[in-house]
């Protein structure tokens, strides 16, 4: 690593006292950095964080870049006239440069990840933790800010990121001192797990089991489907499973998720350049998961290039509650952490609930207050089953059959010989049926079912 690297990482590491870093180990909790938040005025010291988890945080940010959001920014008064933040300034400073919607100011991405805790630089530490609010002397600060010195705190924190992303340094410095074949292994092995994970995501598999130890005969889809191919294929049998060397068989559950999530990222990727800068719709629901953490669901809907409606799904988000301004907490967090702007949105759907459309302080409403053109349309498919769901149960006879009809399958479900005495019942008149002609047969017709007891929908 180059030198101020190593003297910015010693630098933070001294201000940290021995007793404290012991307890901080010994309270630590596994970083997610999915959760670390995207808006830099929110984000903590990165001398807060520990210290085996601040080259995850730096390289996270440095591969998201900086917070650049395109919105309508709001005014500020300086003296007699009104100021603001102008987009054009991304441009000049397209690496360094964020803002904060939250704060309605600028920080530096460089300097917040590598800047020691010392002075000597024009506006101290307002790039990295105040953040920087004068819109009149903007041009004029930032250019003191980069400096025109080559051994400018701001230079050195680049040079320092540049180090730091260096892929010579890190993992093909390691992977070039071994052999030719073993970095071919490492390749064939890294595919095989690449494969399995698209395999079990495609088909909506579970990835782990109970018991994964060697003894065990059912050790998950990911391993069985691995072994499964190696079995099938020699050149894959050569290098994985117990072929491995132990700290590089890439079937650990933190590889699994890696994987995992590099495959959302490139799917993501390839939704938000379909839809470039154009305008979009949302649509939101709430859904539990197995765990019962309340969720938000979040859709896009637009035209592509080729000038069909199509619907992405975006993302899920976990919210506390489901207040309508959890809500909309949630939407314009998911929506900054894509770069996409609130007023970019020309549609809501949503379901009937009152913190959905609320016409005061529903989900509806907020958005409304920040973009009048975002314009509301209740969801088509709730519509449609509120209204069958009020008919069925105006309707007497239809309701009586429903009622019926739930009466016959709990009986029928209830015993595996009154099923059985069903099927062949329905066998019995599939078959006169095909034979008088009154019964078409053919791919997919005619199949074995189960009885479901009947819902609202």
């Amino acid at each position: 690593m180059k030198r101020y690297y190593n003297e910015i990482i010693s630098v933070q590491s001294e201000n940290v006292s021995e007793p404290s870093v012991h307890n901080h180990q010994q309270n630590r909790e596994e970083l997610n950095v999915d959760e670390l938040p995207i808006d830099p005025a929110k984000r903590k010291n990165i001398s807060n964080f520990h210290v085996n988890d601040r080259e995850k945080v730096r390289r996270f940010y440095l591969q998201k870049g900086p917070c650049q959001p395109n919105m309508i920014f709001p005014w500020r008064m300086f003296g007699t006239k009104k100021r603001r933040f102008v987009l054009n300034w991304y441009k000049e400073h397209p690496s360094w440069l964020e803002y904060s919607v939250s704060e309605d100011s600028v920080y530096c991405l460089f300097c917040y990840l590598f800047k020691p805790k010392r002075g000597g630089q024009s506006g101290g530490d307002v790039f990295v933790t105040q953040g920087f609010t004068n819109w009149k002397e903007a041009l004029k600060k930032f250019r003191e800010h980069v400096g025109e010195d080559p051994n400018s705190i701001h230079k050195k924190c680049v040079k320092a990121c540049q180090d730091l992303m260096h892929q010579n340094q890190h993992i093909e410095l390691a992977l070039s001192k071994q052999s030719t074949q073993s970095r071919l292994d490492y390749h064939t092995r890294l595919v095989a797990t690449i494969d399995v994970v698209r395999l079990c995501l495609s088909q909506a598999l579970a990835f782990r089991g109970h018991d994964e130890s060697e003894e065990s005969n059912k050790k998950g889809n990911f391993l069985t489907f691995l072994q499964f191919l190696a079995d099938h294929n020699e050149e894959i049998k050569r290098v994985v499973l117990d072929k491995a060397p132990d700290n590089k068989k890439l079937t650990s559950p933190d590889i699994q998720k890696d994987v995992v999530n590099a495959m959302a990222v490139e799917t993501t990727k390839i939704i938000l350049s379909e839809l470039g800068d154009d305008l979009f719709s949302i649509l939101v629901d709430e859904s539990c998961d197995i765990s019962v953490k309340e969720q938000m669901v979040i859709l896009l809907r637009y035209v592509n290039k080729n000038g069909y409606i199509v619907e992405r799904f975006l993302g899920v988000v976990h919210v506390g509650d489901t207040t309508s301004l959890s809500l909309k907490f949630g939407v314009e967090e998911l929506l900054q952490k894509h770069q996409l702007s609130v007023a970019k949105i020309r549609g809501q759907g949503y379901d009937g609930a009152s913190n959905m459309q609320g016409k005061f302080n529903g989900l509806k409403s907020l958005i409304l207050k920040d973009n009048p053109c975002a314009f509301y349309v209740h969801c088509f498919a709730h519509q449609l089953q509120l209204a069958l769901v009020g008919t069925v149960r105006k309707h007497r006879k239809i309701s009586m059959f429903f009622t019926q009809l739930n009466t016959i399958t709990s009986v029928v479900a209830g015993s595996c010989k009154r099923q059985d005495l069903l099927r062949d019942k329905q066998t019995t008149e599939v078959i006169e049926g095909i034979c008088s002609g009154q019964i078409s047969s053919g791919k997919g017709l005619n199949q074995e079912s189960t009885l479901k007891r009947a819902g609202d929908t």
